[in-house]
């Protein structure tokens, strides 16, 4: 495979982020017991398939998702904003990772495969996102310390409900589409 030329790469970091942008505004349900805190975050399904199909270029787009597409209609302080969307980048560098240390394949060609994205893109990074997103709310005073608890598991398993659901069809069904039209990057 052709190593991507640095303009198809730039222009991929550009539609992924406002592709992110517009998922994370707009691509969420809330139906949660924490007021301001959405349920199901279907943002982070694309997030972890970007980045898997696109390295570095879809963690960058997947945090500026979450700064500009999350964090600023939320209103909150830009100085708590560019910790808190970090939660986003853990989501997705976490499995990236880990398909790329363990030379797994992102189309989900094996039962090793498939091991790996459930321990790291299902498991490890919702709950690094999760720990993380709700320790910035509490620490920034955003919400209350009593309500972390509520906060980390609202936000852990409406993560981890959309990412099983959804991220594993996406990696095993588009995954080939994108490595024959030459739109995968292999390498970080």
């Amino acid at each position: 495979m052709q190593k991507p030329h640095i303009a198809f790469r730039i222009t991929i970091l550009i539609l992924v982020t406002i592709a992110n942008i517009l998922l994370a505004r707009y691509a969420a349900l809330s139906i949660s017991n924490v007021p301001g805190v959405v349920t199901f975050y279907f943002a982070v399904v694309f997030m972890i398939a970007f980045t898997l199909w696109f390295g570095a270029w879809g963690a960058i787009a997947a945090y500026v998702g979450c700064l500009v597409g999350s964090g600023i209609p939320a209103g909150l302080p830009l100085q708590v904003n560019l910790y808190w969307s970090l939660a986003d980048l853990w989501q997705v560098l976490i499995p990236l990772v880990a398909f790329w240390v363990l030379k797994a394949d992102v189309g989900l060609r094996s039962r090793r495969d498939f091991a790996v994205f459930a321990f790291f893109g299902l498991f490890l990074n919702n709950l690094a996102g999760a720990l993380w997103g709700s320790g910035v709310f509490v620490l920034s005073g955003k919400f209350l310390a009593a309500d972390f608890a509520a906060l980390f598991s609202n936000w852990f398993l409406g993560n981890l409900i959309v990412t099983v659901l959804i991220t594993p069809l996406l990696l095993r069904f588009v995954t080939p589409f994108l490595k024959k039209k030459g739109l995968f990057v292999p390498k970080f």
